[in-house]
């Protein structure tokens, strides 16, 4: 085989020239929420309550994440530009990062490890807590088995145990719904519900 007809046949398995410079801006932009809370972090500008700052932040952010990468698919089919499921794992790993974030930020910074902190938080709050705590973790299996070498050996296994996105899209939305429901400010649970 041609050297130009390999390159011209990589060219072909990467997608469209477009799709790398693509990449590249949008995992640098995907980073901006945590450098934003760095920043106000940094100037002292994240207001009253820093820690609640921080959580609902970036808890918002992972379910800003987790509603990009589930419209991925229908945008596709419907203009037609199948280069853009090359952005799906990022945007899931991001989504997965940001969770990671969250719950991170819960344990340590918030309940700072404290167990029985946390279990009676818990107690005040077990449907919330249990249902945001069920979508993290179901996140995990989708993270580790996002490399394409994970693809390839689960096979078709793979789409269904992936396919387990809606579920977590639906918990998160839930706890974000029940988080904002004490507030009585449900717009933004509506919004991310209605997609």
């Amino acid at each position: 085989m041609s050297s130009a007809s390999q390159i011209k046949r990589a060219r072909v398995a990467s997608g469209p020239r477009w799709v790398v410079p693509v990449k590249v801006a949008m995992f640098i932009a995907m980073l901006y929420p945590l450098a934003r809370i760095v920043l106000l972090g940094v100037t002292g500008d994240l207001g009253a309550n820093p820690i609640e700052f921080i959580t609902r932040s970036i808890g918002l952010w992972t379910l800003v994440y987790l509603s990009i990468k589930l419209a991925i698919t229908p945008v596709r089919q419907i203009t037609g530009v199948t280069a853009l499921a090359r952005f799906r794992r990022m945007i899931g790993l991001y989504a997965f990062f940001f969770a990671v974030l969250y719950f991170t930020t819960y344990i340590w910074f918030d309940k700072w490890f404290d167990v029985a902190a946390m279990l009676k938080d818990i107690g005040k709050r077990p449907v919330i807590i249990t249902v945001g705590f069920a979508a993290f973790v179901l996140l995990i299996p989708l993270a580790v088995t996002s490399p394409k070498a994970m693809v390839r050996k689960l096979g078709r296994h793979w789409q269904t145990l992936h396919r387990t996105i809606y579920l977590i899209a639906a918990l998160a939305i839930l706890h974000f719904w029940w988080m904002k429901a004490g507030k009585h400010d449900l717009a933004l649970p509506k919004l991310y519900g209605a997609t």
